[in-house]
Parts: structure tokens; sequence; C-alpha cells
């Protein structure tokens, strides 16, 4: 049976509850985020500020020198998270699979669905219109027999937008696609591939197999099957979090080793009250650090699956002596906690 995944994926998602909130935004560029004079940095632009190239992960000084009549928003995650939910109750209510990406993102599969629609195209339709509706806000939709090919579609014609890529047009579409189209391919990758002359999505597919492997590595072999429109991974409901954690950006750069120590332990800490609210340990612990320079480095240690704040501040700190700090200026800090498992599971290997 041929699968209908629907990919869902809101416009402008904060910016627009922004926009929705308050009247005098509409029509505005508008940019959720940080202030520019203390290390700002865009977490969503409306598409009038778009137009200005104003983008998502932008320092918001750089936004501002794009668009100096740019309308700075700080961020208000509770009515976020309330449009999410109100938008994820819709998906819910046509099928159980749905398989969020974030809160404004999902697929979902409606090769069966509560509706008895036999096509994407009329779920799409139906599900865009049900949230303008109930939430005065727009979503981008795409419908295809795969998740690749449902996640492109979606952005190909935003905002407000629907796009489908029923079988047969599956491999037309596939002739228009640039390489970076690909999932796993950024601006590095893709700038790689195209010095060996991979220009287009479909050049993947004759490429030299062992040209491709030396230019991509392991990633190879997934390229080549999604550069044939091929991908049978299931919408999976309730996806397991792989990773807590939190970071931090400085309004001025952090120099003193005490100080970047009490940031960290601090962070640690956060990431441990999360454990114990869901009742988890973990093995890992992943330090962030940015240095002023923008040279971003990562340091991790595993060890028995543990919750205790001792411990695990303990190793988060450690892991700061094999970086610069103290010797280098840093603008950021992060803190993460990974390889979850319960007390059952942690018991029951040791026990093994």
């Amino acid at each position: 049976m041929i699968r209908r995944i629907v990919h869902i994926d809101m416009d402008a998602f904060y910016a627009s509850v922004e926009q929705r909130d308050d009247a005098s935004l509409r029509g505005k560029p508008v940019a959720v985020g940080g202030q520019p004079d203390k290390r700002g940095v865009v977490a969503a632009a409306s598409y009038e500020a778009r137009a200005f190239g104003v983008r998502s992960a932008m320092s918001m000084a750089k936004a501002v020198r794009l668009c100096p009549s740019l309308m700075i928003v700080p961020p208000d995650f509770a009515r976020y998270k309330a449009a999410s939910t109100a938008v994820f109750s819709i998906f819910r209510e046509v099928t159980p699979l749905v398989e969020p990406l974030s809160l404004d993102e999902a697929y979902l599969d409606v090769t069966e669905n509560a509706w008895g629609e036999t096509l994407g195209t009329a779920v799409a339709k139906r599900i865009k219109q049900r949230i303008r509706d109930e939430t005065q806000l727009t979503a981008s939709a795409g419908v295809a027999p795969n998740k690749f090919l449902a996640k492109i579609a979606s952005g190909w014609k935003k905002p407000d937008g629907l796009t489908v890529i029923s079988p047969d047009r599956v491999e037309p579409f596939l002739q228009k696609l640039p390489v970076d189209a690909l999932w796993g391919v950024g601006p590095v990758t893709a700038q790689k591939l195209r010095a060996r002359g991979i220009e287009r999505l479909v050049d993947v597919r004759t490429a030299d197999v062992q040209l491709l492997h030396e230019t991509v590595g392991s990633l190879a072999d997934w390229l080549r099957q999604l550069a044939g429109g091929v991908d049978d991974r299931p919408v999976v409901p309730n996806r397991e979090v792989k990773s807590s954690g939190s970071e931090n950006t400085y309004p001025e750069d952090l120099v003193e080793f005490e100080t970047i120590q009490r940031e960290i332990a601090e962070m640690a800490s956060h990431a441990i009250r999360w454990l114990a609210r869901k009742d988890l340990l973990a093995r890992t612990v992943t330090i962030k650090v940015r240095y002023s320079d923008f040279t971003t480095i990562t340091r991790s240690h595993t060890a028995p699956a543990t919750r205790d704040e001792a411990d695990l501040t303990a190793r988060a700190v450690r892991l700061l002596e094999k970086t610069d700090a103290g010797r280098r200026p840093i603008r950021l800090l992060g803190v993460s906690v990974h390889n979850f498992c319960t007390e059952a599971d942690e018991a029951e290997l040791r026990l093994f």
C-alpha cells in the first residue's frame, strides 16, 4: 500500500503568534528574540522581516542592520506552547500516527484517518482550514508517499502553502532539486559535493560510489537512497527524547574560571532537576563552549547512569579542564545530559 504522509509546518510560528495577539505588529517586520545590545539572537522572524534577509539563528544586531525598522519582541514560550497544543490536538483527531518534530512541525500518516478521506490532499486541506479557524494561524503542508518528500514539499510554497507529490510526480520533482535538499547535507557538505561535480540530487545516483564515500563518508548510502526518492521510515508517534539541557549566550564574555565553573554547575543542576521530573537517569553529560571568536567545542563524559547532583555536576565541571576556559574569553556555555534509562534498567544491567 502506498502511504499518504503529510508534513505540517507552521508559518513563522513564534512571530505569527505575536502578530496574532498584538494588532500593532501585523504587517510589520517582527523578530522574536533577545536585544541586539545584549548579544540577542533571532528565534523567529516574520515574513515581512525575512524580506530584508532576517533569519532565525542570526544575531539580533545583524538583523537590525539589515532591517532598521525591525520590531523586536521577547519570546513568550507559554503562549507558543498553548498554540502548539491546540494545533497538535487537531492532528490527533485525524490520526494517532503523529510524529512531533518541534512545537510547530510534525509528520502525520493519514493513510487511514478518522475523516475517512482517501486522498492525503483532502486531509491536508481540512487540517489547514481547522488550524486557521481555531488558532487564527496559518500552516504549510506537504503531501507525499514518504517523509523525505513530504518535508521538502511543505517548504515549497510558504507561507500558507500546499504542495502534493503524487507517486507519478516523484521523479519529475526529484529532477528539480539541488543536492542540498538532501537530509544531512548542510552548506559545508553541499560545497564538498559541488566541488566533485555533484550539483543536483539526481547527480548523487550516478556519482561514483567510492567518490561519494570519500566525500560524505557514512552518509553516502543514505543519500543515494534519498536521491532515488526512497524513504521507508515510518511515522513514529511520541518519539523518545534523546537529550535535555540548556545553554546561555552572555552579554559580556566570561573570562574568570571560577565564574565559568559556577555557570556550568548551575546549568548542570537544571538538567538534573529535569531528570528528577522525568524519573530518568543519564549516563552521559556534555558541555558546550563557544569562545569569543565563535569557535565552538563540545566535551562529553560517559559513566554508569545516575541523577546524583554532586556526581553529574562534578563531571560537567571537570570537562572544563579539557577546554581553554579561563584562558580564552567565552561567549556561550551549555550543559546537556544524554543516554537515558530508568532505575530499573540500570539495576538490571548491574545485576547482569
